[in-house]
């Protein structure tokens, strides 16, 4: 395991102020947190004109995601019995999904775990574990499944190209309504 260096800040011309990490990853990738902060995650030795670029390139996404930030309300802190009760209720939602759409589609994860993540709904390891946040439990169901499906989606097609959304639509043709239900 390697640890990622320090991270910098640059804001180079007219690009979006940016935080950038830079560890022993592969590809790049590009986060908006709920605090409005612009994360850049870079292979260690990336040229900077190449991380400019991308960050150029998805400057428009940034901006409608720090809008939809600006426009979120804040969301108090649970108490611990509270994020106990989301997790057993996420739980039961998220489990029997998971389940019934691995029948459906033949894409079984080596296991399932619900966390209190905030800055994302679902994560699939590169070992296919898959990860969901309590917090979807607060969420209408079909916005669930769409996230479920999503994460299975990911044990065949490890990024977000053509092939992983083919694969998506093929089982959610409605994948993208069900999708603009989450804020």
């Amino acid at each position: 395991m390697s640890i990622p260096s320090a991270p910098e800040t640059a804001a180079p011309g007219s690009l979006p102020p940016y935080e950038l990490i830079r560890s022993d990853r592969k590809t790049l990738s590009l986060q908006v947190t709920r605090e409005g902060r612009v994360v850049v995650r870079a292979p260690r030795f990336l040229a900077e004109s190449a991380i400019r670029r991308f960050v150029r390139e998805k400057s428009g996404w940034i901006a409608r995601q720090l809008e939809r930030q600006r426009q979120r309300p804040p969301r108090p802190e649970p108490t611990a019995a509270e994020l106990a009760a989301l997790k057993a209720r996420a739980k039961e939602q998220i489990v029997p999904l998971v389940e019934l759409w691995s029948r459906r589609t033949g894409l079984v994860p080596t296991g399932v775990k619900i966390t209190a993540a905030r800055t994302r709904y679902g994560s699939c390891s590169g070992k296919n574990s898959l990860c969901f946040s309590c917090f979807l439990a607060d969420f209408p169901p079909q916005a669930v499944e769409a996230v479920v499906v999503h994460e299975l989606c990911h044990i065949k097609e490890k990024n977000h190209g053509p092939r992983f959304y083919a694969l998506l639509e093929g089982y959610l043709p409605d994948y993208r309504a069900r999708r603009a239900l989450l804020p």
